[in-house]
């Protein structure tokens, strides 16, 4: 089979690879559509590699070569032994990430055991941490990963489960949260205005998670510098700031009349928003840390943060207790709010990729084109 190996910074090729066969619980997936994943972005330039060794060192990609892609939806088309609740030509979702469950363990470890399945003791995913991804014609996973379509949905709308269902989980955490503010809380401890930092795919699916999911009726701030983002979340509620235009602490100030934000979520992991969080956050605020990398910024910019004494929450990937068929709660949830509409999904998808051969050439400069939001690549 043909798959899209990254083998060092910069450098991809389509090879041709073995094709998996599917071991005992798992199916073999005919990929249809792969989302191009900013963190997949991160691991081809060089700046982040999720492939560590027993010493938590990254693995060069010249001794393990990656196959990215793990937000993935595909076809079954063949069965291991002992899967009965699948058939060929079943079309599903892809939860990446290796757990307990998905092993069958006999005993959960303690993360597992309390639905933190992204932080499982033996945890692996495929795409990230050294595992095939979905930038191949075929993956196999485990069974049990795989939650059926029961709808019409189409693969590049489908591919977008993960990310919400990454999304959702950021929201249940801070539903959960032990802080001074908080989406559930009333009178003075009542979250009035949201301040949301990047209004691409995260940024815009926080924007309606929070209203339509949440029911968040508050205020809710997108600071992006892209107008086009800005307004995809001012239609799901959500006022506009610009960045370049206006200073964010000038802005955030005056929207709020001099109170700032109680809850400032980072989907865009700008190093520059650790210097501008204490202009922005009211004292004790909550601070949800969802973009990644960060870049720029010395840990010095840390010091007035700290001073206004924020609860800071860092919720990774789309960490879930288990069905009863031990399926993954939360995707299974995302992939019904795409289903039904109630998360929309279409404005975000500006780019499509038709194969293989074209994943090189997006991932060198799609993110520079104008208008580029999303990108998918449809393999089917």
């Amino acid at each position: 089979m043909r798959a899209v190996v990254l083998i060092e910074p910069e450098h991809m090729e389509l090879r041709e690879v073995v094709r998996p066969a599917p071991g005992a619980r798992e199916a073999l997936v005919r990929v249809a559509a792969v989302g191009l994943c900013g963190t997949d972005f991160h691991i081809f330039s060089g700046e982040a590699n999720y492939n560590l060794d027993e010493r938590g060192s990254p693995v060069p990609l010249s001794d393990a070569p990656q196959i990215l892609g793990h937000e993935i939806t595909g076809e079954v088309v063949a069965l291991g032994d002992g899967v009965t609740d699948l058939a060929p030509g079943d079309h599903v979702a892809v939860d990446q990430g290796r757990n307990c469950v998905s092993e069958a363990r006999s005993e959960l470890c303690e993360y597992c055991a309390t639905g933190d399945s992204h932080q499982c003791e033996f945890y692996a995913e495929h795409g990230l941490t050294g595992l095939a991804g979905g930038l191949a014609d075929y993956v196999a996973l485990p069974a049990v990963n795989l939650v059926r379509i029961e709808s019409g949905l189409e693969p590049a709308f489908a591919a977008m489960t993960e990310p919400l269902a990454c999304v959702l989980h950021s929201c249940a955490t801070l539903a959960g949260a032990n802080a001074r503010y908080g989406l559930t809380g009333q009178g003075d401890s009542q979250v009035r205005t949201i301040l949301i930092c990047g209004a691409g795919p995260a940024g815009n699916l926080f924007t309606q998670v929070l209203r339509k999911v949440q029911g968040f009726a508050g205020r809710i701030l997108v600071s992006d510098p892209d107008a086009t983002k800005r307004e995809l979340a001012c239609a799901h509620g959500a006022e506009g700031i610009d960045p370049g235009a206006v200073g964010l602490t000038d802005a955030v100030r005056e929207l709020t009349g001099g109170r700032r934000v109680e809850l400032m979520i980072d989907a865009c992991g700008s190093g520059r928003l650790f210097e501008d969080m204490p202009g922005v956050i009211r004292k004790q605020a909550t601070v949800l840390l969802y973009g990644q990398g960060h870049a720029g910024t010395g840990l010095d910019a840390l010091t007035q943060v700290q001073f206004r004494e924020p609860t800071l929450i860092t919720p990774v990937g789309a960490s879930s207790g288990f069905d009863a068929d031990g399926r993954p709660t939360i995707y299974r949830r995302a992939l019904r709010l795409l289903e039904q509409g109630t998360i929309d999904v279409a404005p975000l998808v500006t780019h499509r990729f038709e194969s293989l051969d074209a994943v090189p050439a997006a991932f060198a400069g799609a993110q520079r084109e104008p208008g580029y939001i999303k990108g998918i690549a449809v393999l089917e």
